[in-house]
């Protein structure tokens, strides 16, 4: 449970659009990244990817400290390509924060005893068993390596806690059973499932994807309605798996998957959004460049200005105040709510 005065802060966020607490830091260590993932353009970028130096964080870490955060996840491009990313672990947990690791596994294996050392967490990608993995990542033997890195971990602390994110697209959505499956045989905690964001800029894509990119990814109509049956299916079969919390999301949160890519294809409603991001955590770029969340523009870069008033500058008020999630564009077709209450525990 956060704290009275934790509470106390996140409801002014949300109450003045004024940020004095920033429970959560997304932060993206590396630029680039060692797949080549159908859904993902951030490796196209790998020739130019930038990096945050120690130096870098050491600028920024007397604003971290004023916004009081407490959980900071290194994302990407893939965290484990950074040359020096313990270093910049080890100011971090002086904060202190919580530190969670988000990566496609491929170099777990060689970094499992620095990832134990320093982080709390770890949630890999995982597209689904074996084959469809590989072909979807891009890398041949990318399953395998993902494996070993999973057991590396779990060799040095058993019980550290290792889950899995599914990105659900028409190259794997038939595999979703045998997907919760694979997280079980590779020694997972657990499995999560997202929709593949067809509709934004974000991850590295220079404009939202033409029509053709988009089909090579979405569902069509009739396989939107195969799908539907596939998890009908796997909800009336394995209802340990959501009684045990070994697949995060509810049966009515995974629906949510078939009708987003119904609406995609026209054929429906987008499910409600429900998030606070923008009021209780940031992104920020290995260059230096914030944003409320990754499918929004740029509030500005911090090797400019420090954090709390990027956060706190005209203009992000002026859009914390004037976005309504429910009906925003953007937010409705959203694959990645956060929504962190004012008593949530991180």
């Amino acid at each position: 449970m956060a704290s009275p005065f934790e509470m106390l802060l996140r409801q002014y966020n949300q109450t003045s659009h004024r940020i004095r607490t920033l429970p959560v830091v997304v932060l993206m260590p590396h630029g680039g990244c060692n797949c080549r993932c159908a859904m993902c353009d951030i490796w196209r970028g790998n020739a130019g990817a930038q990096t945050i130096s120690r130096e870098d964080l050491a600028g920024w870490l007397d604003s971290f400290r004023r916004l009081r955060v407490q959980h900071v996840v290194l994302s990407g491009g893939e965290p484990l390509l950074h040359p020096d990313l313990w270093g910049l672990c080890e100011p971090l947990r002086e904060l202190p924060t919580r530190i969670t690791l988000l990566s496609n596994g491929l170099l777990l294996d060689h970094h499992a005893k620095k990832v134990v050392r320093w982080c709390d967490e770890v949630i890999v990608s995982l597209d689904g068993p074996r084959e469809v993995h590989d072909a979807i990542r891009g890398v041949a033997g990318a399953y395998d390596r993902l494996a070993e890195g999973i057991a590396a971990v779990k060799g040095f602390v058993p019980d550290f806690r290792v889950t899995a994110r599914c990105t659900i697209q028409r190259r794997n959505y038939r595999s979703l059973p045998e997907i919760v499956e694979a997280a079980r045989e590779i020694g997972l905690d657990g499995v999560s499932f997202l929709a593949a964001d067809v509709s934004s800029a974000a991850f590295n894509r220079a404009e939202p994807w033409d029509l053709g990119r988009v089909s090579d990814v979405v569902l069509s109509d009739a396989e939107v309605a195969e799908f539907g049956e596939i998890l009908e299916t796997f909800i009336a079969s394995h209802p340990g798996e959501f009684a045990s919390g070994f697949v995060a999301e509810s049966p009515e949160k995974l629906r949510r998957l078939v009708r987003y890519f119904a609406a995609i294809g026209g054929t429906g409603d987008f499910p409600p959004a429900v998030c606070n991001a923008p009021w209780i955590s940031t992104v920020v770029e290995a260059d230096g460049t914030v944003r409320p969340c990754f499918f929004r523009r740029a509030l500005g870069n911090l090797h400019d200005r420090p954090l709390e008033a990027i956060l706190n500058s005209p203009d992000a008020v002026a859009f914390r105040r004037n976005l309504d999630v429910r009906r925003d564009p953007t937010c409705r077709k959203c694959v990645c709510t956060l929504y962190l209450g004012p008593g949530t525990p991180l």
